[in-house]
């Protein structure tokens, strides 16, 4: 153990970004709408292997914690749309940059 670091506690910050960032779908729905605006079928395609049901819960989530915007037309059919809000595109360094650790280390 390093003792430099004994009795010592994890910022609340970082560990509450950690627990947003490190759920599982979080980061790849983030990049996806890093490109703009998307509707659910977009983002669905993009990361194929999640089921629908937690990609509905991940967007709910991340729009209680305003990093995303959800928006809807009343059109026929309805249209919805998602949108990072400011707080979500400045998630855009940290996103490349586990894009470019991904990429040099896995």
């Amino acid at each position: 153990m390093n003792h430099e670091f004994a009795g010592e506690h994890m910022c609340p910050k970082y560990e509450g970004a950690i627990n947003v960032l490190g759920k599982r779908w979080t980061g790849l729905i983030i990049h996806v709408l890093l490109r703009g605006t998307v509707r659910f079928k977009d983002i669905r395609e993009m990361v194929p292997h999640m089921s629908d049901k937690m990609l509905s819960e991940r967007l709910k989530e991340l729009e209680e914690l305003e990093i995303l915007e959800r928006r809807v037309y009343p059109e026929t059919p309805v249209r919805i749309e998602y949108e990072l809000t400011e707080k979500g595109k400045d998630l855009r360094p940290v996103i490349d940059s586990i894009h470019e650790w991904g990429q040099k280390w896995m």
